[in-house]
């Protein structure tokens, strides 16, 4: 075995079990983050990683992410999204459709679904876990919002 076989071994790919995910990472009231991928627990430089669960009927408070941008896929169940200034705008996603959440927007993330956990992954584009937790008086009826692909315009 050469040195570089030996380097590669720890510092390369990395399997984080399911089972081995950690809940000692920056919560938003109303949901459970699990970090997997991160500095710390993989040497991850440039994004952090894990697992996202609202439950049913519940919701998250108002928050944003400071400066990163962030991804979340739907694994299972009905997200609604609340976003804005006053959380006036909202759309909703569902299982294989993904989320992007720009830098410093307030957010706040809603399990659709009253019988059923909202499954996410998420995805960070830095490996710190930030997480502003705001105070925001939201409107009433937001307005709904749909995306429209700026490359394949319908």
């Amino acid at each position: 075995m050469n040195e570089s076989d030996s380097t590669w071994k720890h510092d390369g790919v990395r399997v984080i079990p399911a089972g081995s995910l950690d809940p000692n990472t920056a919560q938003t009231p109303g949901m459970d983050r699990k970090a997997a991928v991160d500095f710390a627990r993989a040497g991850a430089q440039k994004l952090w990683a894990g697992t996202v669960s609202i439950h049913a009927g519940a919701k998250t408070g108002a928050h944003h992410h400071g400066p990163l941008e962030s991804v979340i896929f739907i694994v299972r169940g009905q997200a609604r999204m609340r976003w804005g200034e006053r959380l006036e705008f909202v759309a909703e996603a569902g299982p294989g459709d993904f989320i992007f959440v720009p830098p410093f927007v307030p957010h706040q993330e809603i399990n659709a679904s009253d019988d059923e956990t909202l499954e996410c992954v998420l995805v960070r584009s830095d490996g710190q876990a930030i997480a502003v937790n705001l105070d925001i008086e939201p409107v009433e009826e937001p307005e709904s919002v749909k995306w429209i692909d700026p490359v394949h315009p319908d």
